[in-house]
């Protein structure tokens, strides 16, 4: 599927220079310090609280259309 975009898939025009999407991906080179790599993630943990968001504003906005 490389003729379709990967932003919004609208097809690619043929009088359009194509860009190469490589290039957009690539950091500048880190200059001074670097970010230490970020903690671990507990994705049960992350779940349970995205679930337990997701019951509360089901709850609420019951509550609040009734």
């Amino acid at each position: 599927m490389s003729w379709r975009s990967r932003r919004g898939g609208a097809l690619a025009r043929e009088d359009e220079p194509r860009r190469d999407e490589r290039a957009e991906q690539q950091a500048p080179a880190p200059q001074g310090s670097v970010l230490p790599p970020p903690p671990p993630v507990d994705y049960g943990v992350f779940m349970q609280g995205l679930v337990q968001a997701m019951q509360t504003h089901a709850h609420t906005q019951a509550a609040l259309q009734a």
